[in-house]
């Protein structure tokens, strides 16, 4: 039937009927593939070539049945051969390439204080910058970047070479501090203590999440917005937890530094086909710790 697949050795599972656009129906090819979406049909082969490729796509949809649904394939011309050729291509259709392979993988990310009451950063923005900035370079093996906006870290950060995550440094303002107490119940890291009507935060407790700040009715703290960052993460057929040096990088440009370093410092100390991790376990992680430190004194 339709609806049997075949599974490929990377575990997807392509379906074993499709539906062939070339000549399918010229002049009419939005209506006889939507004719053939009704039929069933669930996987469709197009090419440039073909002409077919916006008139699949609008059949799909408009026929409101999820995209994950649909198993597609297309093809480049003749012309369009070689890989800058079929970058080429895909960016004149509107579509941008992945990655994959020894270098930077595209970058992913939470939804951030845009949309997140928790978060701390604005998430999307800096995944965008950071891939405008890394996208797809070369490197000895691949290298993952992840951002989450918060301390409930959804995305989780440390199992990324290089993880984000958001936090705000706080520091009290007495004359605006009503002593509710509200702050020291926010507080899950009991770092806040409220004695005599003074309100004392343990920054060795601090975990930057900012519940206190995001909690307080009269807005009493002055805050940071700044970034956690770890390294050497790993999740997959060895597991193993970034670390960060820093405890927090006030402001992004410093960030962005410490980010250049840390690939380069791969760049230049990886064997090919070395994980990041692993780098750092050969060449000795105190002298990566050492260049870090170095970047951020010197801002």
């Amino acid at each position: 039937s339709m609806k049997d697949c075949y599974e490929l050795e990377n575990g997807v599972k392509i379906p074993c009927m499709g539906y062939g656009t070339y000549k399918a129906a010229e002049g009419n090819n939005e209506g006889i593939i939507k004719t053939a979406i009704e039929a069933g049909y669930r996987y469709f082969d197009t090419a440039s070539f073909y002409d077919t490729e916006e008139a699949l796509g609008r059949a799909i949809h408009e026929s409101r049945i999820p995209r994950e649904e649909f198993f597609l394939t297309s093809k480049a011309w003749k012309t369009e051969m070689g890989y800058e050729e079929v970058k080429k291509a895909l960016s004149e259709g509107g579509v941008e390439p992945g990655v994959c392979g020894p270098r930077v993988r595209t970058i992913t990310a939470c939804q951030g204080e845009a949309i997140c009451p928790s978060g701390c950063i604005d998430t999307y923005a800096l995944a965008k910058e950071l891939d405008d900035r890394y996208f797809a370079r070369e490197l000895p093996h691949k290298f993952k970047f992840g951002i989450t906006g918060c301390q409930n870290n959804c995305l989780k950060s440390e199992e990324n070479d290089l993880g984000i995550k958001g936090g705000i440094q706080v520091s009290w303002r007495e004359e605006d501090c009503i002593q509710c107490g509200v702050c020291v119940k926010a507080c899950r890291s009991n770092a806040i203590t409220l004695e005599d009507g003074k309100i004392s935060v343990d920054e060795s407790k601090c975990n930057f999440c900012g519940r206190c700040y995001k909690a307080c009715p009269t807005e009493a703290w002055n805050t940071v917005h700044g970034y956690i960052v770890s390294f050497g993460g790993l999740f997959g057929n060895s597991i193993s937890k970034g670390e960060a040096i820093i405890p927090f990088l006030p402001d992004k440009e410093t960030l962005l530094k410490v980010c250049d370093a840390t690939i380069q410092f791969f760049a230049d100390h990886a064997k090919p086909g070395e994980r990041f991790k692993f780098t750092l376990d050969r060449v000795g992680r105190e002298s990566f710790e050492n260049l870090i430190q170095e970047v951020v004194k010197n801002g």
